[in-house]
């Protein structure tokens, strides 16, 4: 890839071909734009910035780096925590996130076409007055785009009973590394004609292409669900909680957990009442497939499972504003978090480790003795149905030997996790920040397939390098 594109160059060679306002080479105005949400991850050296508003504009963008061979990011709201939208050395940002329109509500089929950059709590918002609801809530549902949930396959609070972004993706349009647009799934319910290239964009990172249209699967809109609490001397019994409730074959629509050290970071951020006093709290969730009945029976069920488990107390809600109280509160944990590590010391390294349920609590007991040794506070929030753990690790990023030990602690995080049978990411991606732990999660036959994958579709390498396939 060349590192002497300069910005005249692309103001006069790209800039005409771009519409109005598209192309932004200000050096102030590219930094502002360089990296995502993650610490520790480099973001520097991107030449200039085109923020599309339209396909044609992200196809002209393509050709131009392909003529060129200069590296191309491809971003959303930049809401990510691996660094996989952050700047490479002389490369073009490319910005989805001025393109949010609504294309289509087609009622009939359940479906919905969108621009990428659309939020994901906005499309929820779009969908409601038709009756429908598209159901993947990641934590940053008010501010994360469709194209980044896509990028990632990200999941969210409910995707325990409803699944993840790969479950509702029908079609994506996407522009190819040499401009090509092209068109990828059917957006009918049925279709398997040809090898499935729409499971092999969903979670790409924009490695292999640039998505610009998405076509989504939808549900009528979710019925209200029955709340339950739970809180617990430690973690450990609240894992074992879950790993019981889900082997028992309930389907409930939301199991979230927080340990001790999250709960009074979310109360010393904003005092929502949460009892900080307990080791542990599980939240959950019933909807009952619509049935009121069905709903009460699954709650009440895990409300034995927690009584079985030491539960120090188990309250049942069907007031809806307490459930929405409540999941507001466990919205708060990143927000939080943020709030600690910018008064301790500034450092956060957040992890996102999914594992079998039945090996939580293990798992658990195995994070307690990665804080004791290291000396660090570590903060645990999960998708606790999913096994989808988010450890994270607050530090001084001033000392040297603080960092040290942070990047120590996270590393081991990562390796308890593969050890227990998981793997590195359940839905933050894996970016800059976990892609040598990439090649140790893959074996060789899967690497090499990789490396096939991006070499036919990319094979100047333009499309996000440094990141998510970098080290295999």
């Amino acid at each position: 890839m060349s590192p002497f594109v300069t910005a005249d160059t692309v103001r006069a060679e790209l800039g005409p071909l771009l519409g109005e306002g598209v192309l932004a080479t200000d050096p102030d105005v590219v930094a502002g734009h360089s990296r995502d949400q993650a610490l520790w991850c480099p973001g520097e050296g991107a030449v200039a910035l085109v923020r599309a508003r339209t396909v044609s504009d992200v196809q002209e963008t393509m050709r131009f780096a392909t003529r060129h061979r200069v590296p191309v990011v491809p971003q959303g709201a930049r809401t990510g925590l691996s660094g996989g939208a952050n700047a490479v050395p002389g490369c073009l940002l490319l910005s989805l996130e001025r393109m949010t329109r609504v294309l289509d509500v087609d009622t009939s089929e359940r479906t919905v076409t969108v621009e990428p950059g659309i939020i994901n709590q906005d499309l929820k918002d779009a969908l409601a007055p038709h009756g429908l609801s598209y159901p993947p809530d990641p934590g940053s549902v008010a501010i994360s785009s469709i194209g980044g949930n896509v990028a990632t396959d990200a999941g969210g609070l409910c995707c325990v009973k409803y699944g993840v972004t790969r479950d509702y993706v029908r079609q994506l349009r996407v522009v190819l590394a040499d401009g090509t647009l092209t068109t990828i799934g059917t957006t009918t319910t049925k279709g398997v004609a040809g090898l499935d290239l729409r499971g092999l964009f969903v979670g790409s990172e924009g490695t292999l292409g640039v998505v610009v249209e998405v076509t989504l699967r939808l549900v009528p809109v979710l019925p209200e669900p029955l709340t339950a609490v739970a809180t617990f001397a430690d973690v450990r019994h609240a894992a074992a909680t879950v790993a019981d409730l889900m082997a028992s074959g309930a389907q409930p629509s939301l199991v979230e957990s927080m340990d001790r050290t999250t709960l009074r970071m979310i109360n010393a951020y904003r005092d929502v009442g949460l009892d900080d006093g307990a080791g542990a709290m599980l939240l959950v969730q019933s909807d009952g497939s619509g049935s009121p009945d069905a709903a009460r029976a699954e709650v009440e069920a895990f409300a034995g499972f927690a009584e079985a488990h030491e539960a120090i107390d188990v309250v049942l809600s069907e007031d809806p504003t307490d459930s929405a109280a409540l999941v507001a509160a466990r919205r708060m944990a990143q927000p939080a978090y943020e709030h600690h590590a910018q008064t301790h010391g500034g450092g956060q390294l957040l992890d996102d480790v999914c594992l079998p349920r039945h090996r939580l609590p293990e798992f658990y007991d195995r994070l307690d003795e990665i804080a004791a040794e290291s000396g660090l506070t570590i903060a645990v929030v999960a998708h606790a149905g999913d096994g989808n753990t988010h450890p994270s690790i607050f530090f001084d990023a001033s000392d040297p030997a603080d960092v040290a030990r942070a990047d120590a602690a996270f590393d081991r995080i990562m390796e308890v996790g593969l050890a227990l049978g998981g793997t590195i990411t359940g839905e933050h991606g894996v970016g800059y920040l976990k892609r040598q732990w990439l090649a140790r999660e893959l074996d060789e036959g899967s690497r090499r397939v990789h490396r096939a994958v991006k070499a036919a579709l990319d094979p100047l390498g333009i499309l996000n390098p440094g990141k998510m396939l970098d080290a295999l």
